[in-house]
């Protein structure tokens, strides 16, 4: 059964929601996701991984091609049309299941992702508690992170809307607040990536991937992108027994 409230996942999902993520510019904004994503996973090489709203299938087809033992969780059938190619193979399971009551056992898999959801949910930590039941090892998770240019999404997202047409009010993320969630569970920090400086509302109506990539290339080299940088893709792994909090 659909949960209605909190199906976020239907729209990233969608073929339009894919359209934001078309062209030069979207295809580099993958490959700056899907790098990240690969290394923080470099430390569990072949391992169970359920992609909770993965939908989208930004990072399907590099999970498999990595090796991993891929399940995608969507909120409803719909979702799974654009990992299709990849359940017909076999190389992917696809599961329909409510975000906040996944069917799954406690401790399922090694590692669980959740992209593009976390600020679309509005009992983002009920989907924070699941993420991190059915986790043995490690959650990965990206987010706007306040500490950015989002600190005045509010007052800019008009203009965003304006420029972007298909965007979402979302929720904006410290760090700590994340942490501090998932500790309530038992997991803690273990790394972390933030992804671009400035942000991609810029880069796709710059519509100039060379000349991002060079922006973005110096933010880092300045440091800038990683005390400012949104999204971030955060890690947290489980404590091991007899660690403090």
């Amino acid at each position: 059964m659909v949960d209605i409230v909190e199906a976020a996942d239907i729209e990233t999902a969608s073929d339009s929601y894919a359209s934001r993520f078309a062209g030069a510019v979207g295809a580099w904004f993958l490959e700056v996701q899907e790098r990240a994503t690969l290394e923080l996973l470099a430390g569990c090489p072949r391992s169970r991984v359920l992609d909770v709203g993965g939908g989208h299938g930004q990072l399907t087809g590099a999970l498999v091609r990595a090796g991993y033992d891929v399940t995608v969780q969507g909120s409803a059938l719909e979702c799974g049309a654009r990992i299709e190619q990849w359940v017909r193979a076999g190389a992917v399971r696809f599961d329909v299941a409510s975000l906040l009551d996944l069917p799954y056992a406690d401790c399922a898999f090694d590692v669980v992702l959740c992209y593009r959801l976390l600020p679309h949910v509005a009992r983002w930590r009920a989907l924070v508690a699941e993420l991190a039941r059915v986790a043995r090892h490690a959650v990965l998770v990206d987010y706007p992170e306040r500490r950015s240019a989002n600190a005045v999404t509010p007052l800019l997202f008009p203009l965003k809307k304006r420029l972007e047409g298909n965007t979402r009010p979302y929720r904006v993320f410290r760090r700590a607040e994340l942490l501090a969630a998932f500790g309530a569970h038992g997991f803690e920090y273990a790394a972390h990536r933030p992804e671009f400086f400035v942000p991609m509302v810029v880069h796709r109506k710059l519509n100039a991937p060379g000349l991002s990539r060079a922006v973005e290339a110096a933010s880092r080299a300045l440091g800038l992108t990683r005390l400012f940088g949104s999204p971030v893709i955060l890690k947290v792994e489980r404590r091991r027994a007899g660690e403090g909090g």
